[in-house]
């Protein structure tokens, strides 16, 4: 059955969220009005700082409703007077409550990004990198009461490469979401887009993340921190400790190497980087930040750092 969508509106934060929001303009669809979280204090000032998504909404002279809270009579009723026949969600960061998912007379669909029902939940990008994932990519899916549970729709698949961050990673996503979600809203309104229950039984999470997942343990193999070090990059970062103080860890590379040293051990201090021995094999990081510091490549770092080989990282 053909559906007339008209009418959207479009609940999204981050930057994430706005390759799709543009993908949605770019193709003339009718966006009455986007919701967003508040603006928030960032920097050393402090200074009240607004979503990327409102700054792309205002600049397309789109209605933005920031309410700090949603489930109110308030809120639902200016959603309400919009009228809209769909709600799109990326990234919004609060879950919709019952009256809104049955507001929109076609619903309320999202762009999650795994390729789910793998890594359901608040950071599937960064997961997806942190236990070693060749690939990923995104799920157009239809939202429902529960967690990420919803019909799927359309999916998109890409590769992860061995240098990816979450980052870097979550850019490529973000442009193949919003190239999914416009091909998804096409074949939407032809009619010819079939929901496809999600199996349960193959579901996996991508739990919020905490600081203290940073701390490196050096028992573990190069390859599982690679991977860790990428998946926390650029937050929460991964870190270690040096002269009692905290150095964080990125571009890291595996190296194949016949375990002996001991793990946490630097074997080699150069300008190509860090060499430290690890559970097996090792690791060369090729850029750090001590506490206190700007982030820089090793070359620069040791130009004003003593570290030498033979020191060990706790």
């Amino acid at each position: 059955m053909t559906k007339d969508i008209k009418r959207i509106i479009f609940m999204g934060t981050p930057q994430f969220a706005v390759p799709s929001l543009k993908a949605l303009l770019d193709q003339g669809e009718n966006i009455v009005g986007v919701v967003t979280r508040p603006d928030r204090p960032k920097g050393r000032g402090r200074k009240l700082t607004p979503p990327p998504i409102k700054l792309l909404a205002l600049e397309a002279d789109i209605p933005v409703f920031q309410a700090a809270k949603i489930k109110t009579d308030e809120f639902y009723k200016s959603l309400q007077e919009l009228q809209p026949d769909l709600i799109i969600v990326v990234a919004y960061g609060r879950i919709l409550p019952l009256n809104i998912l049955n507001l929109p007379k076609h619903g309320v669909i999202n762009v999650h990004g795994s390729l789910l029902p793998e890594y359901r939940g608040a950071a599937p990008v960064q997961w997806a990198i942190i236990r070693g994932e060749s690939k990923t990519g995104v799920t157009v899916m239809e939202v429902d009461k529960g967690l990420d549970t919803g019909d799927m729709l359309l999916r998109a698949e890409t590769a992860i490469s061995p240098d990816d961050t979450a980052g870097s990673l979550a850019e490529k996503l973000a442009d193949l979401g919003g190239k999914t979600l416009a091909q998804a809203l096409n074949l939407m309104r032809q009619g010819i887009l079939l929901p496809q229950k999600q199996d349960d039984s193959q579901a996996t999470y991508a739990p919020p993340l905490e600081k203290k997942m940073g701390i490196i343990d050096w028992t573990k193999s190069a390859r599982e921190i690679d991977c860790l070090i990428r998946g926390l990059d650029p937050w929460p970062m991964a870190w270690t400790t040096c002269n009692d103080k905290w150095l964080r860890l990125m571009r890291p590379v595996v190296i194949n190497k016949t375990a002996g040293d001991k793990p946490g051990l630097v074997c080699r201090v150069d300008k190509n980087g860090l060499l430290i021995s690890c559970g097996r094999d090792s690791l060369l990081v090729r850029e750090v930040q001590l506490q206190g510091s700007k982030r820089m490549d090793v070359a620069s770092f040791i130009c004003g750092h003593s570290l030498e080989p033979g020191y060990e990282f706790k």
